[in-house]
């Protein structure tokens, strides 16, 4: 019996260690939120004005760019796949390369080959562990990203958008990552972010209302090339500072259900303990009683 309460005992010491590791990380995460949600708060106006500006080039102007030009036969799509790098976030990262898993299964049904790019350690991980190829992966700032990673990520996938598929480049770009909603919801998310598709914050115009003149120094061609690189590193720029935003959100709730449910476990093997140690001292007492009963016999 006392075995058995030696392994309770051991149990509640080790638990409460757990729930102090519990209770470190959820109090980091929840510190780290409200500089994620500045930093999100901060870049959205910027990438949603240049969002803005380059569909206002590609909506009012005839020339073709090969940034905003639908290619008429796609072979290889890029695949830019936000998660983390690190775990304790619950089903964060998981939730992220699922989306990522159905748009592929996606574009293979359209006759498009994906390509994979990944930021973040635990979709790294899951694609090599699957020997998956991975055309380039960023890891070690999932947590803070800055934006001299985010405009190495857009310069790389603008060069092998304007190679094209035919030449081992790629004909669509798209990014998975996770969006903060709040504190509570985060929602997996893919943008398409090449050839330009949507156009934000640009209604259409009504019938008898004149379309807004442009004039465009020295050409739209040089405008497009200045814009839209910018636009790519900015949008994913946006898109690694929304999934930073999400993974310690994710992280913060996560941590915080595994603290109540250690001290759900310490109140459980407490009271195994108490029973056990009460069972201990009955047995005590049975066999002191047994042996003065036997002693009394003798005599």
């Amino acid at each position: 019996m006392s075995g058995q309460l030696r392994e309770y005992r051991g149990r509640i010491r080790s638990t409460r260690s757990m729930q102090k590791i519990f209770r470190a990380m959820e109090l980091i995460a929840t510190s780290r939120i409200t500089r994620a949600r500045s930093a999100v708060a901060a870049s959205s106006p910027y990438a949603r004005a240049l969002t803005r500006a380059v569909s206002a080039v590609a909506t009012y102007t005839d020339a073709e760019h090969p940034l905003v030009t639908e290619r008429e036969d796609p072979r290889r799509a890029a695949v830019l796949v936000v998660t983390s790098d690190r775990g304790m976030a619950g089903a964060y990262s998981s939730n992220a390369i699922r989306e990522a898993e159905r748009l592929q299964a996606g574009l293979r049904e359209r006759g498009v080959e994906p390509e994979l790019y990944v930021a973040g350690r635990k979709g790294e991980a899951y694609y090599r562990f699957r020997r998956r190829a991975l055309a380039k992966s960023w890891t070690g700032s999932s947590e803070s990203p800055t934006y001299e990673i985010a405009g190495e990520v857009g310069e790389l996938l603008v060069d092998q958008f304007l190679r094209g598929g035919e030449a081992g480049g790629v004909d669509e770009l798209h990014v998975v990552y996770t969006r903060f909603v709040n504190m509570v919801t985060q929602t997996p998310h893919v943008i398409r972010l090449l050839p330009l598709e949507v156009v934000e914050g640009v209604e259409a115009p009504s019938p008898d209302e004149l379309l807004p003149l442009y004039e465009f120094e020295p050409d739209v061609e040089q405008v497009l090339d200045a814009l839209l690189p910018r636009y790519v590193s900015a949008r994913i720029y946006n898109a690694l500072l929304q999934a930073a935003a999400s993974e310690h959100a994710a992280r913060q709730r996560a941590m915080k259900s595994a603290g109540d449910n250690a001290e759900d476990l310490i109140r459980q093997f407490t009271r195994l303990a108490n029973q056990a140690r009460q069972a201990e001292i009955t047995q005590e007492i049975t066999e002191i009683v047994s042996g003065a009963d036997a002693l009394t016999a003798a005599r």
